[in-house]
């Protein structure tokens, strides 16, 4: 059995996610400035789409490692040494802008190094959820995380994109370096239990037994297979579209980069209020509801947003679909971490980081092509075969990836209304019993 949260833990939780908001807010404010200054560059979307690949290959290489690391090691330590390492990235690239040797590659490379990190860092956060709240709070939990991931979305965007024609690359990223500092501290003075062995478990500890544990874990129970392929399914569509939504709107605005922050801000107030309504609430009692009304309710504005062609209409979309995703994805994770033993999460959601951040490579790599090659040359051309697209989207720049952008949302839309007939899905919190009653029926505790 693990240890009981109580209090103090929850103290602890809440100290660690003070510090990881501060540091996603100077990392956020990192990102939002290098995609504008990459944009500037190239003009190009497959340029900001391959980032987001680099960042997401290491984590898939390593993922036959991570997940045995995380449950044999000090998880406070690998989240202090994720902080570390983005840090010292950040301070490299601006040595490398100071003697005017930054590139487009050094910035893959340096998303490479940090993705590497992070795959460790959030998997070990993720694996602290457990130990540190009680099962009846796991939802509210994960929509803290929400609640950051937003939170600094409303900041981070607006600052940036009022800051970079002022400041620059150079003191955004000095800004970044001094939110490390907090980060760091939050999880030094903290403490973290560590999770019971289980015997049962244990004998996984070998890497590359560990790795297919956390496979067979899941595909000896059918429900969390199912949870996760539909999961999949979703994100894959969500990150091709993601992916461009950066150049479709500086495209489409001339690179306003103040439009651009200000829809960021939406996303930030949209994702911001489904999370206090969540953390408030405490979540649908049915967690898979949760899940699938999330996507469905993501889909359908991400489908209005790609249409829009001002403003106006995109803010209101953006808010709503952000406003879905706490929804989504607190549900999930609580169905994760009350189905599976904190001894093998480590294992089993470095198995599904794995899937999940291949399906998202696998979108960041071919989004850019896609828009650049096929959707953007089609719509400009205006031929008759696309007179009814040309119609609804127009020929101007940013019109490709808009269609491109709204068949991403309608099959996010069609992946959430497949959930619910399927039985195994629906049913997942009734088939599996939660890992605190199967231990006790297995025990015979009470």
């Amino acid at each position: 059995m693990t240890q009981s949260a109580n209090p103090s833990s929850m103290r602890n939780f809440l100290t660690i996610w003070v510090g990881q908001l501060v540091s996603t807010i100077g990392s956020s404010m990192s990102r939002f400035a290098i995609a504008i200054w990459a944009w500037e560059i190239t003009g190009k979307a497959t340029t900001l789409t391959l980032v987001g690949f680099f960042s997401l290959l290491p984590g898939i290489a390593i993922a036959a490692i991570s997940g045995v690391i995380i449950d044999r090691f000090n998880r406070k330590l690998l989240m202090m040494i994720g902080d570390t390492v983005a840090v010292l990235m950040t301070i490299t690239m601006i040595l490398l802008y100071l003697t005017n040797h930054l590139e487009i590659w050094h910035l893959y490379i340096v998303s490479a190094v940090v993705g590497t990190f992070n795959q460790f860092q959030s998997l070990a956060y993720a694996a602290t959820i457990s130990l540190l709240v009680p099962k009846q709070h796991y939802t509210r939990a994960s929509s803290l995380e929400f609640l950051s991931s937003y939170g600094s979305n409303i900041v981070a965007p607006a600052l940036a994109g009022y800051l970079y024609p002022i400041i620059g690359l150079l003191g955004i990223w000095l800004i970044d370096i001094s939110t490390f500092a907090i980060a760091i501290s939050s999880l030094f003075f903290t403490h973290i239990p560590k999770p019971s062995p289980s015997d049962e478990h244990e004998n996984s500890t070998h890497i590359w037994q560990g790795f297919g544990f956390g496979f067979r874990y899941m595909l000896e129970r059918k429900s969390l297979l199912a949870l996760l392929i539909i999961t999949v399914l979703f994100w894959f569509a969500h990150d091709v579209g993601d992916s461009l939504y950066t150049p479709m709107i500086l495209s489409r605005t001339d690179n306003d980069t103040v439009i651009l922050g200000s829809l960021a801000a939406a996303a930030g107030f949209g994702g911001v209020s489904g999370a206090i309504i969540i953390s408030t609430w405490g979540g649908f009692k049915k967690k898979i509801n949760g899940v699938l009304l999330g996507m469905i309710g993501a889909g359908l504005s991400k489908i209005v947003f790609g249409l829009a062609q001002t403003p106006w209409i995109w803010i209101p979309a953006q808010f709503c679909s952000s406003f879905n995703f706490p929804f989504n994805g607190s549900s999930d994770n609580a169905i994760w971490l009350a189905k599976v033993p904190p001894p093998v999460q480590g294992r089993v959601f470095a198995a599904y980081s794995l899937v999940m951040q291949s399906g998202s490579a696998v979108a960041y790599l071919i989004a850019g092509p896609l828009a650049d090659k096929i959707f953007t040359p089609a719509l400009a051309a205006g031929n008759r075969r696309t007179e009814i697209l040309v119609t609804i989207f127009g020929t101007s720049a940013g019109a490709g990836i808009a269609l491109l952008y709204v068949i991403c949302a309608v099959c996010m839309l069609l992946v959430g209304c497949a959930g619910f007939y399927i039985p195994q899905l629906r049913d997942v919190e009734r088939i599996l019993p939660d890992h605190d009653a199967e231990y006790a029926q297995i025990t015979g505790e009470k």
